[in-house]
C-alpha cells in the first residue's frame, strides 16, 4: 500500500485566512489577500500563463500556473516602486503559512499548479530558514512534488542570503531583482543598495553560479525617465560582464504595475530598444508584462 501524503506543515497551527479574492478580467490571475491567526495581511497570487500550440491535433497547449507566495507580511527593505516596501514588517511567517497559501490557491486552481516563486510580500533571505523548509515541503514527492528547479526565489540582493542559498543543497533558481545599473540609481530605488553595493552584489553572484553552477534571473523593472535609456541598458550589460566569465544571467524586463508611487512604466518603444540592445551585448533577455494589472494595488 503506498504511503500517504504526509501534512505539508503542521495541521494543529492556525491556518490564515483568505479575506479576499480579486480576479483579474485581463489575464485570469487571482489574487488573495489572508490574514494570519494574529491579524497580519499577506497576498498570495496564482498567475496563469497562456502557452502557443503543440498540444493534441495541433491545437494549443493548455495553460500553466504559477504561484506566488509571500515570505513575511510586509517588508523590511523599503524599495521605493513598491507598495510592500511603504508597509512597515509585521513579521516573518512560518513554513506552515508559507505552504498554507499555496494551498489555498491548489484549491481553486484549474489544473496543476507548475511553478512556485518567492516574489510575494518580504524579503526570503530574511527568513531563509522557513522559506526553505517550506519549498522543501512542497518538492515532497509524497505531497505537492512541485520540483525544485520549478521554483525560484527572489531577493533585493541581501548578499548573506545569496552566499548561504550558494551552499544550500536544495537546487530551486535564484531571481535577483537588479532595477538599476549603477549604484545611484540602485541606492535611491532600493536602499539596500547603499549596505550591499553593486561590486559586492556581483562577487556574491559570480560565487553563486561558481559554486551551483546555475544561472541567475535578472529582474529589472523599467521605469519611465529613471533606469531605461539606452545608456542604461549598456551601462548593465557593462556590469553584468563584470563577471561574465564566472556567471551565467537571463534577464526578465517587467512592465511596472503602477502601485502608488510617483514611478510610471516605460513605453513599449523604449522597452523594446532597452531589450534590444541587451540582445545586442550577448544578453539573453525577455520581457514581462505583468500579471494583473487591473488588480494591482
Amino acid at each position: 500500500m503506498p504511503p500517504t501524503a504526509p501534512p505539508t506543515h503542521d495541521d494543529s497551527a492556525p491556518r490564515p485566512v483568505v479575506e479576499t479574492r480579486q480576479d483579474s478580467a485581463d489575464d485570469g490571475t487571482i489574487k488573495l489577500r489572508l490574514r494570519t491567526c494574529d491579524g497580519h495581511p499577506l497576498e498570495a497570487v496564482l498567475m496563469r500563463f497562456v502557452r502557443g500550440g503543440g498540444g493534441a491535433a495541433g491545437g494549443a497547449l493548455p495553460p500553466r500556473y504559477t504561484a506566488c507566495l509571500s515570505s513575511q507580511s510586509g517588508c523590511a527593505l523599503s524599495c521605493t516602486f513598491c507598495a510592500t516596501g511603504r508597509m512597515k514588517l509585521g513579521r516573518s511567517l512560518t513554513r506552515g503559512e508559507i505552504v498554507a497559501q499555496f494551498d489555498e490557491l491548489a484549491a481553486i486552481a484549474p489544473t496543476r499548479i507548475d511553478n512556485v516563486v518567492m516574489m510575494g510580500m518580504g524579503e526570503p533571505f530574511h527568513n531563509y530558514d522557513e522559506v526553505l523548509a517550506a519549498l522543501r515541503a512542497l518538492a515532497d514527492q509524497r505531497g505537492h512534488a512541485i520540483a525544485p528547479r520549478r521554483m525560484t526565489i527572489s531577493t533585493v540582493g541581501w548578499v548573506p542570503g545569496i552566499e548561504r542559498f550558494a551552499a544550500d543543497d536544495f537546487p530551486a533558481r535564484l531571481a535577483l531583482s537588479l532595477h538599476a545599473s549603477s549604484d545611484a540609481v540602485r541606492a535611491q530605488l532600493m536602499p539596500v543598495n547603499r549596505r550591499f553595493p553593486l561590486a559586492r552584489l556581483m562577487q556574491a553572484c559570480a560565487d553563486y553560479c561558481d559554486a551551483t553552477g546555475r544561472s541567475i534571473f535578472i529582474e529589472y523593472l523599467l521605469l519611465a525617465g529613471v533606469n531605461d535609456s539606452l545608456a542604461q541598458a549598456r551601462e548593465l550589460a557593462d556590469l553584468l560582464a563584470t563577471v561574465h566569465a564566472r556567471a551565467s544571467f537571463h534577464v526578465n524586463l517587467i512592465a511596472y504595475n503602477p502601485a502608488g508611487t510617483p514611478y510610471v512604466g516605460s513605453g513599449t518603444d523604449v522597452v523594446h530598444a532597452f531589450r534590444d540592445a541587451l540582445r545586442e551585448r550577448g544578453l539573453e533577455t525577455s520581457y514581462r508584462v505583468s500579471r494583473g494589472r487591473d488588480i494591482a494595488g
